[in-house]
């Protein structure tokens, strides 16, 4: 076994042991819970447009497209453009990374690899940012409900010839709207790829912590990711993810195709 394999090894059994470890994973439940009425997700950036997401989330989301290596990624719910910016800017890596070991030089304006992004409603001062900033290049933009079979088809038709397709959903949170778009967007997931469900900790979150929103117990991403589970036996939840995070908007949400 060489030092790699070795420490692979006990990666994996340091992963294992969080997922046998409940009283961890309870205290990471109540932890999640005091940190948001403070809105702990709004607090960071990425190469300088807000993110809203936990960095927790985003590594392992980093991890994925290195492993997955998407040639595109299609996001539902855009806010302030800073997941945009980090998928895009991973896309880069890869891109550049590639060409310098074939000896390539890359076009910065015409990249191989993209993000699609797709929100009801684009703010304009959001919009200019996003269009403005250096992975502009990488990212388009379709305003519309993620639903809307209009949308839908046209997401279609630009993920048509991509070999390989990650999904993320982040935008409304209601359980009709989540189970509408896994089942518009999964088909889209190549085998060995994800589509990540974010705010599946809406069902774990007490109901003052909802506020008056049209989501809650009952009604969330997490009670659409088991719906559709029971009909898509080509997808699973990838467990390892949620014991590996611990803390994560997303648990349950890591779906791996399997077929």
């Amino acid at each position: 076994m060489t030092a790699d394999d070795a420490f692979r090894a006990e990666v994996a059994d340091n992963i294992a042991s969080l997922g046998r470890d409940r009283d961890l994973q309870a205290l990471s439940r109540i932890w999640t819970r005091e940190v948001a009425p403070h809105k702990w997700s709004y607090n960071f950036r990425w190469l300088g447009r807000p993110a809203i997401q936990y960095p927790n989330d985003a590594w392992a989301l980093q991890e994925l497209i290195h492993a997955i290596r998407p040639d595109l990624i299609i996001e539902t719910g855009i806010a302030h453009g800073g997941s945009l910016v980090f998928s895009a800017s991973m896309l880069a890596l890869l891109d550049y990374s590639e060409a310098s070991e074939r000896g390539e030089t890359l076009d910065p304006r015409a990249p191989k690899r993209k993000v699609l992004g797709i929100d009801i409603d684009i703010r304009a001062h959001n919009r200019d940012a996003i269009e403005s900033h250096p992975m502009a290049p990488r990212i388009d933009m379709i305003e519309g409900s993620s639903i809307d079979p209009a949308i839908v088809d046209e997401v279609k038709a630009r993920a048509a010839g991509s070999e390989r397709v990650l999904v993320c959903l982040d935008s409304n949170h209601t359980h009709d709207h989540v189970l509408g778009e896994l089942e518009a967007y999964a088909p889209l997931v190549s085998p060995g790829s994800y589509i990540i469900v974010y705010d599946t900790i809406i069902d774990d979150l007490p109901e003052a912590l909802i506020g008056n929103r049209p989501w809650g117990a009952g009604s969330n991403p997490k009670t659409a990711v088991h719906a559709f589970l029971q009909t898509h036996p080509d997808f699973v939840i990838d467990e390892e993810i949620d014991h590996k995070l611990q803390i994560s908007v997303a648990p349950q949400g890591f779906l791996r195709r399997v077929a």
